[in-house]
């Protein structure tokens, strides 16, 4: 493989807001809303609350928000890219959401009409160049006592045992491809020090993962060819795979016939979470 060319623009995001991509996303929900929900309900996101989705994407995040905090609560998300928030709204519309809502901006320069009880994230602050700084500035937007809690992914957990090949070799090309675009692989892992940086007092933390041998491996699976698929474009044009590497077609069905033939354990990604309150 010839080395990855770096020559690209510092601020990409490098799963870009594509329809296949939003698809990605909410099949990914799926998968991961439970462990979220669970996160939320034990930062203390519940009835009543008004609460912020930072880096709302497509919503799926702030569309579980909203069923925690009920009809007499509100959530509002925020995205700086008109696509997915378009996306997020055509869909609230679609569910009947009257209590979700939807804007345009980031979370430095946008204002509000005043505080929110909870601002909340799901794999956002890996993105982030300065994920302190911007937590910070979203606990701002946090009345004192309010809940600060973020859910975000760390690659340090994801393999299998006996090995699966095809499955190890697609987490190392993705860990590789994020990384090229300076995207925190171990942002679950950083978030204590993340909140402490930004000044925050010291949260708690809970960790889930997928996990499943044989045929229930097909979570995990799934999640990680489908991030592949995503991710092609990018690692044929940095030089860490082609797609004929890969054969996105098969992938899937390759990677679960592997670890049915071996009876391994397919471990998924760590779900980390951390949550505190704003002094």
């Amino acid at each position: 493989m010839n080395s990855p060319n770096r020559d690209r623009p510092s601020d990409a995001y490098v799963l870009g807001h594509s329809a296949r991509e939003i698809d990605r996303l909410t099949a990914q929900a799926r998968l991961i809303d439970p462990i979220t929900r669970g996160f939320f309900r034990d930062a203390g996101i519940a009835a009543g609350m008004r609460v912020l989705d930072v880096g709302c994407g497509a919503g799926d995040v702030a569309f579980l928000a909203a069923e925690l905090v009920g009809s007499t609560g509100e959530v509002v998300g925020i995205d700086r890219v008109p696509a997915a928030v378009e996306a997020a709204a055509a869909r609230a519309m679609a569910m009947s959401l009257g209590n979700v809502s939807f804007r345009v901006g980031d979370a430095a320069s946008i204002t509000f009409e005043r505080p929110f009880d909870a601002a909340i994230g799901r794999y956002v602050l890996q993105f982030q160049s300065d994920p302190a700084t911007m937590l910070r500035t979203v606990a701002a937007r946090v009345r004192s006592g309010g809940v600060i809690v973020f859910h975000e992914i760390d690659h340090g957990g994801v393999g299998s045992f006996p090995s699966v090949p095809t499955y190890d070799r697609c987490c190392r090309w993705v860990i590789e491809t994020l990384r090229s675009h300076d995207t925190e692989t171990r942002m679950g892992t950083k978030l204590h020090s993340t909140f402490v940086g930004a000044g925050l007092p010291a949260p708690s933390m809970r960790l889930e993962a997928l996990i499943g041998g044989g045929p229930k491996a097909s979570d995990c699976v799934h999640l990680v060819s489908d991030l592949v698929g995503t991710l092609l474009p990018e690692m044929e044009r940095l030089g860490i795979a082609t797609a004929a590497d890969i054969g996105l077609e098969t992938l899937a069905q390759r990677m679960s016939d592997e670890a049915l033939a071996s009876s391994s354990l397919i471990f998924g990604h760590w779900q980390i979470a951390a949550w505190s309150r704003v002094q």
